[in-house]
């Protein structure tokens, strides 16, 4: 099964939440710890949607297990970014709970991208060098 499609789409419809997002709280968001709490959730989702492109460049570089990544990415921006998104437009603070559970899938995408870019690695290590062609006598 071919992910790329999804993965891109998604990571463009991530990508375009947050900067709708971001105006929204810039301009309608008064209170200094709600913008606070916006701009962090912001802060994140755009790292992790740019880190969901990346995965689509490991797995052109030959780390087909790059392709799993980008799931957790995305999750972990539902349930870290969206608990700061939703207490900084007034939801109760406890919903800021599972934020934890959002960062958890945050370090899984990574360290499947580090599994990943190390499989990069090791292929260029085991890559022979081309030769050159024999000049002549």
């Amino acid at each position: 099964m071919k992910i790329t499609g999804p993965t891109a789409f998604l990571g463009a419809i991530s990508g375009l939440s947050c900067v709708a997002i971001s105006a929204f709280g810039a301009r309608m968001v008064t209170d200094p710890a709600a913008r606070a709490m916006i701009q962090t959730g912001e802060q994140w989702q755009i790292m992790h949607t740019m880190a969901s492109f990346a995965a689509l460049s490991f797995r052109n570089w030959g780390a087909p297990a790059a392709r799993f990544a980008p799931f957790f990415f995305l999750v972990g921006i539902v349930l870290y970014c969206g608990p700061h998104y939703a207490v900084g437009l007034g939801a109760p603070a406890a919903l800021g709970a599972i934020t934890p559970l959002g960062g958890l899938f945050f370090m899984i995408g990574w360290g499947v991208m580090a599994w990943a870019g190390w499989g990069i690695f090791r292929a260029a290590q085991t890559t022979p060098e081309p030769t050159k062609p024999d000049e002549g006598p």
